[in-house]
């Protein structure tokens, strides 16, 4: 089964409005996993808007699944790395908006995953669905590749079959050349059945925004588990 990992930023952002600690980003980690979460992402990018830096150090001393940390491979970055998603975006980035130039970045990369992986770290790179992107990530030494998402969910309700059949693709080349495959952004219970479906040997899914808002609505229990089904 395609495995889901609970992006956690948006919990931090209602905890910054108002400076204090509540919600507790630690205890919500903690409860998604309880609920049946298989993983836990954060992104702590530089001006710490969501996920800070201390909430990292504190994260991996409790989060019992996978913890994967996204980030921009930037010196600060690289101290806090257990499972690692290395995304192209810069720090002032509003959101993570397209996947890595693997060719033209090959060098760049494989210095860095070389380094991450001299800690015991597996890496994904955060990439759109080209085949020549999905190549160029196998060059720079990473484990997975994680498909960016955001054109296939604009994409979806007005054509579904042609929105995922870059992904499709792209999803075979990577399993053909040994990457691991995830996915992630912008996927919500209207169209994540749909792409799981369709993507041969997808590993998991890392979904925030969507699942965040939902709960508002549904709580954060039964909302995870609505997601789980969508991925039986």
């Amino acid at each position: 089964m395609t495995r889901l990992s609970v992006n956690i930023n948006k919990i931090a952002t209602l905890r910054n409005a108002r400076g204090a600690n509540n919600p507790n980003v630690v205890q919500v980690a903690i409860d998604c996993e309880k609920f049946g979460a298989q993983g836990i992402t954060v992104h702590p990018r530089p001006d710490e808007r969501h996920i800070r830096y201390v909430d990292v150090v504190e994260l991996k001393n409790v989060v019992t699944t996978e913890f994967n940390i996204e980030g921009y491979p930037d010196e600060r970055y690289l101290k806090l790395v257990k499972e690692v998603k290395l995304v192209p975006d810069k720090p002032d980035a509003i959101t993570s908006n397209a996947g890595w130039d693997t060719l033209a970045n090959e060098k760049f990369l494989s210095a860095i995953i070389s380094e991450l992986k001299s800690y015991g770290t597996r890496v994904s790179l955060f990439v759109g669905p080209e085949l020549k992107m999905v190549e160029g990530a196998k060059k720079t030494g990473a484990d997975r590749i994680e498909l960016y998402t955001e054109p296939y969910a604009a994409q979806f309700h007005a054509d579904e079959n042609k929105a995922v059949k870059p992904y499709i693709e792209a999803g075979i080349r990577a399993h053909q050349i040994g990457l691991g495959i995830n996915a992630g952004h912008d996927l919500d219970l209207h169209n994540l059945r749909f792409l799981k479906d369709s993507i041969p040997h997808l590993d998991e899914v890392s979904i925030g925004h969507a699942l965040i808002c939902d709960a508002l609505y549904m709580g954060l229990e039964n909302t995870i588990q609505l997601y789980l089904r969508e991925l039986m």
